[in-house]
This record gives structure tokens, C-alpha cells and sequence, in this order.
């Protein structure tokens, strides 16, 4: 049960466009935004900068998601886990792929390049932060410099994603709950709180 009630969306109007086009992507607007909407100019705030790292760059939108995902196991939101797992999906991450990200290291589904950013990601998402000068090294054999920043603020991301639901124990979706139980739970996720 969530401990700060996620208020209707009738009351966070303003947000209407947003929550649309959250909904026409996702299928769904996550509990999150309407727990953030206590505190409008936080969410918009967020919502801004959500947009900015998530959204079109140079690195594969289907590849933040899985760092999104590796940075969430190491920080143990499983609320997120859940939700990236199920995104990765909508950029063409085949299911396979996913319920083999955590044998990353040695599973031939990853590539050199991936292997560097995600493990980046479950280094920088450990506490302490784990990340050291060899990530960087290994990164920059396969990114440039801006798309190394947009890999990093992927990460750093999901540090408040992962912070904010896991403290809020937000509610889980039904369908990032179904992908989570389908795809996930051979590597012992479980929706925890995050379950009314």
C-alpha cells in the first residue's frame, strides 16, 4: 500500500496532455505521476526532464531501458524493474534479450558496447557508487562523449525513479506487474510492496 495516496486524475487536469501521450505510449499513466502531482511544479519539472533523457538521442531507446533496468536490480526498485523491462519491449528489445540481462557479462545476446553500459549502469546504481575510470575507458571504445552523458543521465535517472518509488511503495501496474511476473521472476523478482 502506498504510503502517500496518488491523488485522481480529474484533479491534476493541467497534465492531461501529458498523461495522454504517457498513455498512448505505455498503454497506461504509471501511479507515480499522480503521486509526484501533489507537488505540480515537481512533476512538471520531472516530467521535463524524464522527456529530455528518455526520449530520442544517439543511444538506442531500447538500450536505455535496459540500463534503466540493470541500474534499478542494482538499487532494488522493483517497481522500476518492472517498468523498464515492459518499455524495453515497446523499442524492440526482444523478451529473450531481457530475461537474459543479468548474464549480460556472458550471454552472447549482449554485444561489447551494451556490456560496457550496462555495467556501468549496475556499478553506478550500487551504494556506494561503484563506477570507476575503467567504465569510462570502456565506454569510450564503443561512445562518443555525448552519448555517454546521455548513458550516465539514464542512470542518475532512475537513482530518483528508484528512490521515489521505492520509498512512496508505490503501486504497481497490472500490465508492468504481469510483464514483471512473466519475464522477471526466473531471476527472483518479485513485486514486494509494490502490491496493494
Amino acid at each position: 500500500m502506498p504510503h502517500i495516496q496518488p491523488l485522481p486524475r480529474e484533479e491534476l487536469a493541467e497534465f492531461e496532455p501529458l498523461f495522454q501521450g504517457v498513455e498512448a505510449s505505455m498503454g497506461f499513466v504509471p501511479n507515480s505521476f499522480f503521486t509526484l502531482g501533489h507537488r505540480p511544479e515537481i512533476l512538471r519539472g520531472f516530467a521535463a526532464l524524464a522527456g529530455a533523457v528518455l526520449g530520442p538521442g544517439t543511444v538506442d531507446r531500447g538500450l536505455k531501458q535496459l540500463i534503466a533496468l540493470m541500474a534499478s536490480s542494482s538499487a532494488g526498485c522493483r517497481y522500476c524493474q518492472a517498468h523498464t523491462s515492459s518499455r524495453a519491449t515497446d523499442f524492440g528489445v526482444d523478451t529473450k534479450k531481457i530475461e537474459a540481462v543479468f548474464e549480460f557479462e556472458s550471454n552472447d545476446l549482449f554485444n561489447d558496447a551494451e556490456r560496457a553500459a550496462l555495467r556501468l549502469a549496475r556499478d553506478a546504481a550500487l551504494q556506494p557508487n561503484a563506477s570507476t575510470g575503467a567504465h569510462f575507458d570502456d565506454l569510450a571504445k564503443h561512445y562518443n562523449e555525448a552519448e555517454v552523458v546521455e548513458i550516465v543521465a539514464t542512470v542518475s535517472l532512475f537513482g530518483f525513479f528508484n528512490r521515489w518509488n521505492d520509498t512512496m511503495a508505490t503501486s504497481l501496474e497490472d500490465e508492468a506487474l504481469a510483464f514483471g511476473e512473466k519475464h522477471l521472476s526466473h531471476a527472483g523478482w518479485e513485486p514486494g510492496k509494490h502490491v496493494d
